[in-house]
């Protein structure tokens, strides 16, 4: 798949993710790689900038297979441009079915 595809899907991707659950890195990344196939180096930064601008938060929570996770959880102000997110990708995907429909190309 394009590069430039999955990078623009990927923050849809990971907000809709972690709106079902909490997630930790490790978690995501598996999850995410069964739908798009990505790079864990990609995810992080990512991460980190939802968590900075609001859209995520994070806790640590124990785990039984060594050292305390870090899970990530959709805040309402992520919630809100998820639901953004998911509006402006239906948009754009009928648009581009459309056009690709009108030139027989389906």
């Amino acid at each position: 798949m394009n590069a430039q595809f999955k990078k623009g899907a990927l923050e849809l991707c990971v907000l809709v993710l972690i709106s079902e659950k909490d997630r930790y890195g490790y978690e995501l990344a598996q999850d995410t790689v069964g739908y798009i196939n990505i790079a864990e180096g990609t995810l992080y930064p990512l991460l980190r900038r939802l968590n900075k601008e609001g859209f995520l938060e994070t806790y640590l929570a124990p785990s039984s297979e060594g050292a305390a996770r870090k899970y990530y959880y959709i805040t309402s102000h992520g919630k809100e441009r998820m639901d953004r997110l998911v509006e402006e990708w239906e948009d754009f995907t009928s648009s581009v079915d459309h056009l690709l429909k009108s030139m027989g190309r389906e």
